[in-house]
């Protein structure tokens, strides 16, 4: 689904209230008290009592610790120990701190100083004002948070404390990492961790580090957040720190969270749970339990994310946190506003507030502000979201919180922006911009830059609309510049409403071209940069030079050259959403299809296409359409199995035909009459699963036999595995063979369900035939069952020139790249040659088929299909051959024989393909389109 058009941004997650994870000078060194010459029963007591709440503290049992300090407490005064006393006061308020009891802390804690003017205890002084710095911290309090934190800075260096002097610069980090004054916040701890590794203190050097990465988590640079955790890591791991450990496991997924890796973040955050059950810290259970309901919640799966967020509410109870009650409280209630039910987010909102009243955190009391704003905007009640929205602004200004400052001032322009008062939505956009530019907000000032490209593009300001749109794709793609691939996909997901945005504005300017420029630009990046920089590394070794190229996303006049060299027409779509009234609330809906037609002639035709009337008089949707007219085929497993029910009693022909008329009938004058010319689609989102051959006309003729059809996830992929085929003509291989064929493996066992045991995959005979005949045609062996371990076929790939596998495949629609297809397992692995490994080979194969179910699927993103085709290409293959669904065993291999006797008569790779098809449908027990219109070839035709 897409994301709203206006970004609004949730005040009250577990990721803001983690943003200060390393209170480095939290606790008192927890060791017992010095001994005077006082009553010595008493006084073995009083030490006992220390010890014991100690030892409870480190399980996570404050209540139990506070008991046992308070009891200590009273001897240490009735025996009249006054430095023993100061000792247990420091404890006390770190057990008062722990159950989010900040105003007895800080008693505690003030207690302590006034102890210390008498005895001049100049080290007590020391912890309690960091700690005193770190309780109005936690109140929201920064500004009095600051000051004793810089009166403790200023005392470690008078008594030359080292070690304090460094846990104060951190802690001064994190209260300006807290108000958003990242850049402040990465200078102290920076200056932490100079200092920690002078002295040699590898702990303190693990928090400044850990403490790094949160800032630059939250001044969206992820790829330095995850290096600096990844360095606390190995520090904690050394020191068998395993909390310390905990903690860094807990940055990194939040930083692969912040990302969009969700699947690495669970992992992180799994490990890091394991932690602290392990070392019964109760208070890192509920974190790690929290965060893994935060991913969840952004994966979509909300009854997950409830449970886990409803065992954190249940830890933080049991040990009376407070603050972390406030924290479960709200999760829930972002929770319950994502799932639409906005009067439960509002009674959990309204629970967060009372507690952060109750101990006096102004900073929770203005993030549930913020959310309680945001539940209402979600109902329609923009006055009621804007009198709280300006409660929170009034707090984070006077906390000095910039970043919640310039956050609401965006959901302010949000609030207006609906209420269509275009002019002031511009004017707090603008402030918000402002505010993320003075804190170096780059994550900030791109979802700035992106709503006031919005607004601007609405209010009819279309060139400065324009500007400010460009303006928000650069910030954006320079936050993805140094990241991975598997993390530039997920984080472009989150970035893509201001590359539609700026179509729209192109288009509303009548520059149809230049929007085409944007859609291309706006798709397929992270493929489009893996491509070109694995040809790039080949082409550099073999000229001898380490100087790689910039890569640029394509000009008109390039998109016309590719078009020209393909030989072929290309249709590219783009699917256009805006926001709407739906019985009285605002919601973000399909509004426009645009199609883009490039001839090889050059010739550049643009077409749209109203999509509003489909939920607006149908109750559907164009995915809803794609998706039906696929269960109306009846799609069956290679096996036999029916795999999904047909939703009515009716032939396909009704969907069949919808679908055409909103994606062909539109442009069917500017599409090749030579059934031989090549026409290929470039989809977007739910468009990749259409059965384009299967589309039927008016008069039911179907695609395939009026086009020759190819697919591709972008224009400029189409230009590399251009390259790609061309590479491989020219590459001098002795070793390469003719051909690698493998059909029906020994079925390795999988697990189809969580917490079901593995179930072998069922034999595939038609698979065995179909390799064995087409082994002959390419005059070769076929591999089969036994012989076919993942094993030998993984190492076979690499030189063959055509590479077919009748087998089946597996599809992963959660991470795309664990789709696998299934080979005989053996000792050393599963069977199963994933996407994932994939990807890391190097391939040299000028076709490869995947004579299986499924394998053109995979997570479908921004980015195109994440899965096996994806990882073939990049693996050097210029064109694979794959399948939209469950293909039917029999009728595969009849089409696959087919496809090779076409190869064999010098037909092209999409000729043969289609020819291949149209065989098929002839055959009286194949005519059914399930039984041959699954297969779509993605790359190079020739």
């Amino acid at each position: 689904m897409p994301s709203q058009r206006i970004i609004r941004i949730a005040f009250i997650t577990l990721l803001s209230s983690v943003s200060t994870p390393l209170l480095v000078n939290f606790p008192f060194p927890l060791s017992a008290p010095r001994a005077l010459a006082q009553t010595q029963d008493d006084r073995t007591e009083a030490d006992q009592l220390f010890q014991q709440g100690v030892q409870q503290f480190q399980t996570s049992q404050f209540e139990a610790a506070l008991q046992s300090w308070q009891q200590a407490l009273m001897i240490y005064r009735e025996i009249k120990d006054r430095p023993s006393e100061g000792q247990v006061l420091v404890n006390l308020g770190v057990a008062y701190f722990s159950l989010g009891l900040y105003g007895k802390a800080i008693d505690c804690y003030e207690q302590v100083l006034a102890i210390v003017k008498e005895n001049e205890d100049r080290s007590i002084e020391s912890y309690a004002l960091g700690n005193l710095g770190n309780a109005y911290h936690s109140l929201g309090d920064f500004a009095r948070a600051i000051e004793y934190h810089q009166q403790h800075l200023t005392l470690a260096k008078s008594i030359q404390d080292r070690s304090g002097e460094g846990k104060a610069l951190g802690n001064l980090g994190n209260a300006y990492n807290a108000l958003g004054d990242f850049p402040r916040a990465i200078e102290y701890h920076q200056q932490y961790l100079a200092l920690a590794r002078a002295i040699q203190d590898r702990s303190g050097e693990g928090k400044a580090l850990g403490n790094l990465g949160v800032s630059y988590r939250n001044l969206g640079d992820f790829p330095r957040a995850i290096e600096y955790n990844q360095q606390y890591l190995v520090i904690a791991k050394e020191m068998k720190d395993r909390q310390a450990e905990g903690n860094a496991l807990r940055n990194l997924g939040l930083a692969y969270n912040s990302l969009g890796d969700f699947a690495r973040a669970i992992e992180y955050q799994q490990q890091n749970l394991a932690i602290a059950k392990a070392i019964k810290d109760r208070s890192g259970e509920g974190k790690a339990l929290g965060s893994l309901g935060v991913i969840y919640r952004n994966l979509g799966d909300f009854p997950q994310a409830i449970e886990y967020h409803q065992q954190n509410l249940a830890i933080a109870r049991e040990i009376q946190d407070r603050y972390g009650e406030g924290n479960a409280l709200g999760n829930l209630g972002v929770a319950y506003s994502a799932l639409g039910d906005y009067s439960k987010a509002i009674d959990y909102f309204q629970q967060v507030l009372a507690i952060a009243r109750a101990i006096q955190n102004r900073s929770s009391e203005s993030h549930a502000l913020g959310n309680l704003g945001l539940a209402y905007n979600s109902l329609g009640g923009f006055q009621r979201a804007i009198d709280y929205y300006q409660q929170t602004l009034a707090i984070a200004k006077q906390i000095k919180d910039r970043q919640s400052e310039g956050k609401v001032l965006g959901n302010l322009g949000g609030t207006y922006y609906s209420l269509r008062d275009f002019p002031r939505a511009i004017e707090y956009q603008r402030q918000f911009l402002a505010i993320a530019k003075a804190i170096k907000d780059r994550s900030g000032e791109g979802q700035a830059l992106g709503n006031l490209g919005l607004a601007l593009y609405k209010a009819g300001n279309l060139k400065a609309a324009e500007k400010t749109l460009i303006d928000a794709i650069e910030v954006r793609e320079s936050l993805r510049r140094e990241l991975n691939d598997a993390n530039k996909v997920s984080i472009f997901e989150m970035q893509s409403n201001s590359y539609r945005t700026l179509q729209q504005v192109f288009i509303a300017q009548n520059k149809t071209d230049a929007a085409l420029e944007v859609a291309e630009r706006g798709r397929a990046r992270a493929f489009v940069e893996l491509l070109a920089s694995r040809l790039q590394i080949d082409k550099l070794q073999a000229e001898g030079s380490n100087q790689p190229s910039k890569l640029q996303s394509p000009t008109i006049e390039r998109i016309k050259q590719i078009a020209a060299s393909q030989n072929a027409t290309l249709v590219q779509y783009s699917i256009i959403y805006d926001a709407f009234k739906v019985q009285g609330k605002e919601q973000t809906k399909e509004s426009e299809l645009y199609i883009w037609v490039i001839n090889p002639t050059g010739e550049v035709t643009f077409r749209k296409v109203d999509l509003k009337p489909l939920w607006q008089q149908q109750n559907t949707s164009l995915a809803n359409l794609v998706f039906s007219s696929r269960q109306s085929m009846g799609v069956r497993g290679r096996g036999g199995g029916v795999v999904a029910e047909l939703i009515e009693e009716e032939k396909p022909t009704r969907r069949l035909q919808q679908i055409h008329k909103l994606l062909i009938e539109p442009i069917g004058d500017r599409l090749p009459s030579d059934p031989k010319a090549r026409v290929i689609f470039i989809p977007q989102h739910e468009l990749f699963l259409t059965p384009f051959p299967a589309l039927q006309d008016a008069s039911g003729k179907y695609l395939i036999e009026k086009h020759t059809i190819l697919t591709a996830p972008s224009i400029q992929v189409l230009d590399l595995t251009h390259q790609q085929r061309q590479r491989v003509e020219t590459q001098s291989i002795p070793s390469l063979q003719e051909a690698l064929v493998v059909g029906n493996p020994i079925m390795p066992g999988v697990v189809l369900n969580p917490g079901e045991p593995a179930q072998q995959l069922p034999n595939l005979p038609w698979a065995e035939q179909e390799a064995k005949d087409i082994a002959k045609l390419l005059k070769t062996q076929a591999i089969t069952g036994s012989q076919a371990t993942k094993v030998a076929i993984a190492q076979a790939l690499p030189k063959a020139r055509i590479i077919h596998l009748a087998t089946h495949g597996l599809l992963d629609d959660y991470r795309g790249l664990g789709s696998a297809i299934a080979l005989a397992p053996s000792n050393q692995n599963d069977g199963l040659l994933t996407a994932e490994e994939i990807l890391n080979l190097k391939l040299n194969a000028e076709l490869v088929v995947l004579s299986a179910c499924d394998t053109g699927r995979g997570r479908i993103t921004g980015d195109g299909v994440i899965g096996l085709s994806r990882s073939l290409i990049s693996a050097g293959v210029p064109s694979v051959v794959v399948s939209l669904w469950q293909v039917p065993d029999n009728s595969t291999a009849f089409l696959m024989t087919e496809f090779y006797k076409n190869l064999q008569q010098k037909a092209d790779k999409a000729t043969a393909l289609r020819n291949a098809m149209l065989t098929t449908m002839k055959q009286q027990q194949y005519s059914d389109p399930v039984q041959w219109a699954a297969f779509t070839l993605i790359g190079e035709a020739e």
